[in-house]
């Protein structure tokens, strides 16, 4: 099976941001994503370019184009969050974004209906309808593809950073979890989803994908949902690991963080130089502390095993990318990761909501939609 890579520039990004929809008052989940999709028609009535539906009606999802730089990438998702508000607000529903909702249950829920997400619950079953999850997806531009499995093995060394800074789902239907990414382990157990494999070529990666379609797994490449992918149909490497961020500021963070990183390694790549490689099973072990512990997570840094404080590793790691961040236009937005390093993550000011109010998740709702509202920190 051949598949092609689309032409991409390099260094390019679009993100993907999906959005909850609340109840203004009790805070709890609503299926309305219908009317908002339905009221934000075109005047042809064609659906809306950008701002979609998800698996679940309580879901809207913003998609920039394509940009240069993290900026423009943000405002155009700022520029997308006022259309939708202009008919969510006169709906007495607020919009939210965390990696889940701290205490709606999944048999609340309805499924939007299309055949593959029917499919998908279907075969899937309750792991299926539990998938009340939310992330941000950041897709960067890859020129050749054949850089594109290098790429994607280089940056699963910096999955348990990305992990640590967007985690935002510590609740779940109600219950403190104990874990800073509550997200991360539930989506994994969708059978598509989760770590990628460490494939060396693009031959590999084919094959992978043949086996999966001959036995009737996947009609396509676009269902294999592993936290890293390529995306051929976009010619870019997509970062699906980290939850939803309440944010603006935060969903800069972490994406000029992304782009950053894929412009360094790929520049290593120019250069003939190898870029290293974690074994799987410490990619597996680092993506379980970062989403047990989040910005308190040891992880692992290298073949051999050394070890560091995840926060520790991530201020050296702006140091080292400011060069990189100055020739992409991105040094305002990377700056902002020293936000989420300041304030907490989303998982640590929920936790610290949830305290202040004995326990009455409802207010942390009411903060995640005050976050998204006003800005981080506002």
């Amino acid at each position: 099976m051949e598949i092609s890579f689309a032409e991409s520039q390099r260094s390019t990004l679009g993100i993907e941001w999906e959005l909850a929809i609340v109840n203004r008052d009790s805070g709890d989940l609503v299926n309305v994503a219908g009317t908002v999709l339905d009221r934000l028609r075109q005047i042809d009535g064609q659906p809306h370019p950008k701002i979609t539906g998800e698996l679940l009606l309580n879901t809207v999802e913003l998609v920039t184009g394509i940009h240069h730089t993290v900026g423009t990438a943000v405002d155009d998702l700022r520029a997308q969050l006022a259309e939708v508000r202009a008919i969510t607000d006169p709906l007495a529903v607020d919009l939210i974004c965390a990696g889940t909702h701290p205490f709606a249950q999944w048999f609340d829920q309805e499924v939007t209906d299309k055949p593959r997400y029917h499919k998908l619950i279907d075969r899937t079953q309750w792991w299926g309808r539990n998938m009340m999850i939310w992330g941000i997806h950041v897709h960067v531009g890859i020129e050749s593809r054949a850089k594109v499995l290098p790429l994607m093995n280089g940056l699963l060394n910096y999955f348990p950073h990305l992990q640590a800074l967007s985690a935002s789902s510590p609740f779940w239907a109600g219950e403190n979890t104990g874990y800073a990414s509550n997200r991360a382990l539930m989506f994994q157990q969708l059978p598509t989803a989760g770590l990628p494999w460490q494939f060396d070529n693009w031959t590999e990666y084919e094959a992978f994908v043949a086996d999966m379609t001959r036995t009737g797994i996947v009609e396509d490449y676009s269902e294999v949902r592993w936290d890293i992918r390529p995306s051929p149909r976009w010619g870019t490497l997509e970062m699906r690991a980290c939850d939803g961020l309440s944010s603006a500021e935060e969903i800069g963070a972490v994406a000029a963080l992304v782009q950053c990183l894929v412009e360094r390694m790929s520049r290593q790549l120019d250069k003939g130089e190898p870029l290293p490689r974690l074994q799987p099973w410490f990619v597996r072990e680092n993506k379980w502390r970062a989403a047990r512990y989040g910005l308190d997570a040891e992880i692992i840094l290298n073949a051999s095993g050394d070890e560091r404080l995840v926060t520790d590793d991530i201020r050296d790691l702006l140091v080292s990318l400011a060069p990189i961040a100055a020739d992409l236009g991105c040094e305002r937005e990377l700056d902002q990761v020293n936000l989420i390093l300041t304030q907490g993550a989303s998982y640590q000011r929920q936790l610290r909501v949830a305290e202040a109010n004995d326990g009455n998740l409802a207010a942390v709702v009411a903060s995640l939609a005050q976050e998204l509202r006003n800005g981080l920190g506002a």
